[in-house]
């Protein structure tokens, strides 16, 4: 169902703005484009960029490099993504993309809140994307989107140690959730997730979830389970954006594992989680959906989130669309369904 023939086209003319908009989020456009091709609507890709004006007033030019990395781990976080583009362009042999991914992926892992998880949504859909054909601009793409993360690293409280091996969904109800009265509701999910870092109980969530496991059944178990989250807790626009980068952001992970061996594998599956946790902890008001909820075709779900032109709804339905065809659970088509209606 996959359509990528205009892709690249989309690519050229994006290679021209920033990876951050005008009102200081992040610029989606790379990521929607590619969505809608997974989505088998490659003919939506570029009359979306040319005709959603919105969209595209809120685009700003593509700076040049101004502060070269000498230290890549002292760097990681200056949000100078441009800079960050540089050294990994340097850094990027085209022939062997895979290994250049697999040396830099594993050391962001720890920063994978990295803008909302968008450092690592937006890899996912580059990998994605060279998966079906290797181009100049789909490399140029991945380092962009390598580079956005390491510039927007948010690592989170961490402790090792302590009770493990729980499913998502058991996970998540060991978790405290900061009372509503003291979340930061307004602004950017980044600055909601710092709060974690005073609330002693969270550090030690890492560990909580039992990542040994078939890798794929887990991430199954934790975007279910974050579904479940999004659904209960899309009650305002925070609560609808963030969670549902819940779930995207672990989807994203799917075209990342099969490039990491199986220690970095395990920290992948840890990272997600602690995120996930970090969000959950930081802005869920309600414990996850408990029911079960209709949900519409598939058809119905793709030309309702392209009539939308609001890029979170293509690419949450685009992840559902993806997670219900390995796990065949309405909730995903209940999700989608919601976040269609909440976003027109």
């Amino acid at each position: 169902m996959r359509a990528y023939d205009t892709l690249d086209q989309a690519l050229d003319r994006l290679q021209a703005f920033a990876p951050d908009l005008r009102n200081g989020f992040t610029n989606h456009a790379p990521m929607a484009i590619e969505a809608l091709c997974a989505l088998g609507r490659g003919d939506a890709v570029l009359p979306w960029l040319e005709e959603n004006w919105g969209y595209r007033s809120l685009l700003l030019p593509r700076r040049r490099p101004s502060h070269p990395i000498a230290d890549w781990r002292a760097a990681l976080g200056n949000g100078h993504s441009e800079d960050w583009s540089a050294l990994i362009a340097a850094d990027f042999d085209v022939a062997h993309w895979k290994e250049a991914a697999a040396r830099w992926i594993p050391r962001l892992l720890p920063g994978i809140a990295a803008a909302a998880f968008h450092g690592v949504i937006r890899v996912g859909h580059a990998v994605r994307s060279l998966d079906d054909a290797v181009t100049p601009q789909r490399i140029a793409e991945l380092r962009d989107a390598i580079a956005y993360w390491a510039a927007h690293y948010q690592p989170l409280p961490t402790q090792t140690g302590g009770a493990g091996g729980l499913t998502a969904r058991q996970a998540v109800d060991r978790l405290s959730r900061i009372p509503v009265e003291r979340q930061k509701r307004g602004g950017a999910i980044s600055t909601a997730l710092q709060t974690v870092a005073d609330e002693p109980a969270f550090a030690p969530a890492i560990g909580l979830l039992d990542v040994s496991g078939d890798p794929s059944q887990v991430l199954s178990d934790l975007t279910e389970t974050f579904a479940r989250v999004f659904l209960a807790n899309a009650v305002d626009p925070m609560g609808l954006i963030a969670f549902i980068h819940g779930v995207t952001g672990v989807v994203a992970l799917r075209s990342l594992l099969p490039l990491l061996g199986e220690a970095d594998v395990r920290e992948a599956l840890r990272r997600v989680w602690q995120a996930d946790a970090g969000l959950y902890v930081a802005l869920a008001v309600a414990p996850p959906f408990a029911g079960e909820a209709p949900g519409e075709s598939r058809e119905t779900l793709i030309e309702n989130a392209v009539a939308t032109h609001d890029e979170h709804a293509i690419k949450f339905t685009e992840a559902a669309l993806r997670e219900y065809a390995i796990r065949p659970r309405p909730i995903y088509l209940a999700a989608a369904a919601h976040a269609i209606r909440a976003l027109s």
